[in-house]
């Protein structure tokens, strides 16, 4: 198992270096051509002053993806030749806090939607970049399936399970709190997200703002059913549901409740899964901005609710990850 991460981890930086150089995206309208890849891409919003979100996608797309592969690859060579320099129980560390927050599996997706979005405006051409970035992505996702916190754990600690970590009244209190504060926070956040438009599309000098609902019934209009079911699912059915399950979590631990406990976890971890995915349509936005830059003919423009809808999805991972799943199991007004 060691050896099959070792060569995914290698694939898929190998993948990723193939990724930045070579042409990603060619758009092709009214006799003007505009290519991208994923360097100039990230320019390109940043010279269209969205410093923002050049940032998120960057770190999110490449960076971050790039930091995990290479640590898990440094933590499985460790493992294979049975070394625990000083260096891996703090890199172990960093690797499980980033697995999150890596989502190149997730770029990848919102891209294809954006190609579906506008072969009807123009002709798109794919470049090897984005092939590449096929593989970096599909070889990232498999070292993640493929790597087992609770064993690299054991094997850290040479065998002996963790010691149990103690639960105070006072930490029950902060994690409840701040898990409120969080969701009420996602919450509002949530009205301009779906208020706003996402992004506008100039065309001939006419403008044209698009929300996030708006965008979901053009592409049903249009009959991209499979589509806008995505776009539905990820940008409103999920953000939704992921809020309700944690307030209900959190709701149900603050009364202390006894019963149904396995479902409770069981939705916990959907939610600590699922979230991620609400970042399709922000990385939609990047690519149309980053690629559809042609002046008054036609371009594409980031609106005020993609940082909005931006913030709600990170609000709720971070509402995930202070949820502190012991009080399920425990009766926290009981505690020491």
């Amino acid at each position: 198992m060691n050896e099959k991460l070792l060569a995914y981890t290698s694939s898929a930086f190998i993948f990723l270096l193939l990724s930045l150089p070579f042409n990603f995206l060619t758009f092709r309208s009214s006799g003007q051509k505009h290519s991208i890849n994923l360097p100039t891409g990230v320019l390109e919003l940043i010279n269209q002053d969205y410093l923002s979100l050049a940032i998120i996608t960057s770190l999110a797309t490449v960076l971050l993806p790039g930091i995990v592969i290479v640590g898990i690859f440094l933590l499985t060579l460790a493992q294979v030749k049975q070394r625990r320099p000083y260096y891996v129980h703090h890199l172990f560390v960093w690797v499980k806090a980033l697995l999150p927050w890596s989502m190149a599996e997730i770029f990848l997706v919102g891209t294809l939607v954006s190609l579906i979005k506008i072969t009807e405006l123009a002709d798109v051409t794919i470049g090897l970049s984005f092939y590449a970035f096929i593989g970096f992505a599909s070889f990232t996702a498999l070292c993640i399936s493929q790597f087992d916190t609770t064993q690299y754990s054991l094997w850290l600690r040479e065998g002996e399970p963790p010691p149990a970590k103690p639960l105070s009244e006072l930490q029950a209190n902060n994690s409840i709190q701040r898990t409120w504060a969080l969701l009420f926070t996602a919450c509002i956040l949530y009205i301009p997200a779906n208020v706003l438009p996402i992004m506008y599309t100039e065309f001939f000098g006419q403008e044209t703002p698009n929300t996030i609902i708006g965008g979901v019934i053009a592409l049903w209009e249009s009959g991209s059913y499979p589509i806008a079911l995505v776009i539905l699912i990820a940008s409103v059915i999920v953000p939704v549901a992921k809020i309700a399950i944690l307030a209900w979590l959190n709701f149900s631990v603050q009364t202390e409740k006894t019963g149904s406990k396995q479902l409770r976890i069981r939705y916990y971890r959907i939610t600590e899964i699922i979230g991620r995915w609400s970042m399709i349509d922000v990385f939609v936005v990047a690519v149309l901005v980053a690629l559809i830059q042609m002046g008054n003919t036609l371009s594409i423009y980031p609106g005020q609710a993609a940082i909005a809808f931006c913030a709600v999805v990170f609000t709720t991972m971070i509402a995930a990850m202070t949820f502190d799943s012991r009080l399920i199991w425990q009766q926290w007004k009981q505690l020491p």
